[in-house]
């Protein structure tokens, strides 16, 4: 649009926080000294002045740089000095002007400028004109429908005004609302590029208060209904109060409301959660489903959501802890501090399962509470044995009659923290049955990738279990499925040597024992050679649960001859224990006897630690028949088989009639026939029973053995080296003969096992005859 440009020199008032347009009146105050020089300036020529705003408001002193160069020409009506020192003036805008330069800055800013003055437009000859003008005022009308603040007078002057330049700049001034917007409309000197951006920040404030006004309807609703709510509520208790019926189920409801919102769940649960609620509201007190929801609700809010322990992670305190509670286990205790150790350096909660897999009365449990105990977490045993049905791990559904959660929701409410340790007691012993598999039900509770969102079939609402540290314990690993083996890191806890177990008697089990049957250590003193009678003639296991059984059985009988006698201490020794203890249970002397015919000492593993095995065989005049007795399983029926097919391809080197699988019936038989025995490791020992009665040569008493035979007469390696070693050394036994495939387990073996033993590597059976029958 055309317009007339002149130039003039004219003084600045600076404004903060405030853009003028043409054709506004206001009245504002001027303050400052350069201001106010400025106004004394025009008030002494022709009253004008340029108004410019700055661009930071905040600024007491601003520069030419601080201000825009567009500002207002403005013509000063009046001028009132007030008290403070300042101006009141009321200012009418004329038209824009663009700063060419400053001419003077002291004591009052003085510019050139260039005006720029709109010339007459007739709307009849420009249609494009036209048309932005209706538009602009369209959504200038539709505007001020929508707010209300607009004054009315304003709105009515829009629609007499002829002028689209005054038009456009009126509006500008009634709707723009930002600083940086005013601005950018005054520096708009072409009118219809002014109309089109007007037209475009008023439709852009229509609609953020048309959003605004959809929030407001919306709150409004929200609290109308919140309020409406609690005048209900309200009106219920008082008519409740009045009949006397104040411990209704309403608030009832009401306290588990309150105590549900204190425990940080998830908007799903907490839906999940108050619609139960409702329905208890909604139910009559005598309903049986009263009780159910009670229950239920209970649950919820005794569980710990988000309650947690301080874990403390010092690995120096839990190497401290696990040596003063438990002797030995080296390797045990340097597995579980680098487990510890990459906790701390990690510091994430996901790490794998540990598995504590050893004989019985080793001390797996107790490891566990130690690491709890160091670690500062909650402990919390779940007994897995003789588990049969999924809902115990998952929990049943509420609609069935007497409906509870699984074992690990409740562990949790035992535990009363988020992030517990939960043993996970006896993982072998479970079992499945037509009510499921509980095994299964567990790979989702031992996963890092999948429990954090824990479901039982009872709370029904996932539960975080990624911060529970779960260990495991079992004496065998055979009975375990293997996808909840996959998820479970093993380390094995083998038996006790005599020596540490009369360690962990003296250190551990007699003081606490003492304690238990209220003796004082100076009533008691047991000689270290009686404790040592004890191990070797009383028990015989791979831990130390039957020793002490024993101590404590000594500790009762010795409490009451202190009593009946009036003693002051009693001295326990070799001599006399079994005035204490009765007759000795075992006598090492019975293993060790003369060379004999078809009797040969194996070495076997249970999962109650290792054991010897006695194979015997017997030659009779018959035809060719195998009798084998002693509860023997199918793979050592196998072994005997492949034996007798050995000792016939060997009959001639061997010194043995070549016929005699026609001639000969051979009975083999392992003594102790009620319990059942399994496993290929009895290979070399039935074999070399069989040659030794074929023969009639002697085998040696003091040689054990272990190892599975193949038809070549390979000795293939076994498991479970150290309890069998263990089981040999315990009954005197120092000559060992174990594959060669074996020479590895024993160099692992800690210096205290290895000691006084010797190890005869074998890769064939041959040799193993050659050691085993005396020539």
């Amino acid at each position: 649009m055309s317009s007339t440009v002149s130039t003039r020199t004219i003084p600045v008032i600076p404004l903060r926080g405030l853009v003028v347009f043409p054709y506004m009146m206001l009245h504002f105050d001027v303050g400052r000294q350069i201001s106010l020089k400025a106004l004394e300036q025009a008030m002494e020529n022709d009253q004008l002045v340029l108004l410019l705003s700055q661009k930071d408001p905040k600024q007491e002193e601003p520069t030419p740089d601080d201000m825009y160069q567009f500002g207002t020409v403005a013509k000063v009506k009046q001028m009132l000095k007030l008290p403070s020192e300042t101006s009141r003036i009321l200012v009418e805008g004329l038209y824009r002007a663009r700063v060419i330069r400053y001419l003077s800055t002291n004591p009052y800013f003085l510019v050139e400028v260039e005006e720029y003055k709109e010339n007459e437009i007739k709307l009849e000859d420009d249609p494009e004109l036209e048309a932005l003008i209706r538009n602009v005022v369209g959504a200038f009308e539709e505007f001020a429908r929508l707010t209300n603040k607009i004054p009315p007078d304003a709105i009515l002057s829009v629609t007499t005004i002829q002028s689209p330049d005054q038009l456009a700049d009126v509006i500008a001034a009634n709707v723009v609302v930002k600083l940086e917007d005013k601005q950018l409309l005054l520096e708009k000197v072409d009118l219809k590029e002014r109309l089109v951006k007007l037209y475009e920040m008023i439709l852009k404030e229509k609609e953020i208060i048309e959003i605004e006004r959809k929030i407001a309807i919306k709150v409004k609703k929200q609290i109308d209904k919140t309020q409406k709510e609690y005048y209900l509520r309200e009106q219920l208790k008082a008519i409740q109060s009045e009949l006397g019926e104040k411990d209704s189920l309403f608030s009832e409801a009401e306290e588990y409301r309150e105590q549900v919102k204190k425990l940080g769940l998830s908007q799903e649960s907490l839906q999940k959660v108050f619609k139960e609620i409702d329905r208890l509201e909604k139910l009559p007190p005598n309903s049986p489903e009263v009780g159910v929801i009670r229950t239920y609700l209970d649950w919820i809010v005794d569980l710990p959501w988000n309650v947690r322990s301080d874990e403390k992670i010092d690995i120096n305190l839990v190497k401290k802890v696990l040596d003063e509670d438990h002797y030995g286990l080296t390797k045990v205790k340097e597995r579980i501090l680098e487990y510890i150790a990459v906790r701390k350096l990690k510091n994430d909660m996901k790490g794998p399962i540990l598995c504590l897999v050893g004989p019985p009365g080793v001390g797996k449990t107790s490891i566990a509470k130690s690491i709890a105990r160091a670690l500062n977490r909650n402990y919390v045993r779940i007994s897995l044995g003789g588990l049969r049905d999924e809902a115990e791990i998952r929990g049943h559904r509420k609609t069935y009659v007497g409906a509870m959660p699984g074992r690990i929701i409740y562990a949790l409410r035992q535990a009363k923290t988020k992030n517990p340790l939960i043993l996970l007691d006896e993982i072998d012993k479970m079992s499945n049955d037509f009510r499921g598999d509980p095994a299964s039900a567990l790979l989702e509770v031992l996963d890092s990738e999948q429990n954090f969102a824990f479901r039982d079939h009872y709370i029904e609402i996932p539960f975080d279990l990624s911060e529970v540290m779960f260990i495991a314990t079992a004496n065998t690993l055979e009975t375990i499925p293997r996808p909840l083996l996959d998820r479970l890191e093993v380390i094995e806890i083998t038996g006790y040597t005599e020596e540490e177990k009369l360690e962990i008697a003296r250190r551990y089990l007699l003081p606490k024992q003492l304690e238990q049957n209220g003796l004082k250590k100076s009533q008691l003193r047991c000689e270290e050679s009686a404790i040592k009678d004890i191990i070797a003639f009383y028990t015989r296991e791979s831990g130390v649960r039957n020793l002490e059984r024993e101590i404590a059985r000594l500790c009762r009988r010795v409490a009451k001859e202190i009593l009946e006698k009036n003693k002051k201490m009693v001295k326990i020794t070799s001599k006399n224990l079994e005035k204490y203890l009765g007759t000795p249970k075992y006598r090492r002397d019975e293993l060790i006897e003369e060379n004999r015919i078809g009797i040969v000492t194996g070495l076997a593993w249970t999962p109650f630690g290792g054991e010897t095995l006695f194979v015997e065989a017997l030659v009779m005049p018959g035809s060719g028949k195998l009798e084998l007795t002693g509860q023997l399983g199918d793979v050592m029926k196998e072994s005997a088989k492949a034996a007798v097919s050995i000792i016939r391809s060997r009959a001639k080197e061997l010194g043995i009639d070549q016929n005699f699988y026609k001639e000969c019936d051979i009975h083999i038989h392992v003594p102790e026939g009620a319990i059942p025995k399994d496993g290929p490791s009895a290979g070399v020992t039935m074999a070399t029973a069989m040659v030794s009665a074929l023969s009639q040569r002697r085998v040696r008493y003091d040689v054990a053995m272990t190892g599975e035979i193949t038809l070549s007469g390979r000795v293939l390696p076994i498991g479970g080296v150290k309890e069998k070693v263990l089981a040999a050394k315990r009954m005197g036994i120092k000559n060992v003969i174990l594959p060669i495939g074996n020479k590895k387990d024993v160099d692992e073996l800690e210096d205290y096992v290895k000691k006084d033993m010797n190890f005869i590597f074998v890769k064939t059976i041959d040799e193993v005859f050659d050691v085993a029958i005396v020539k």
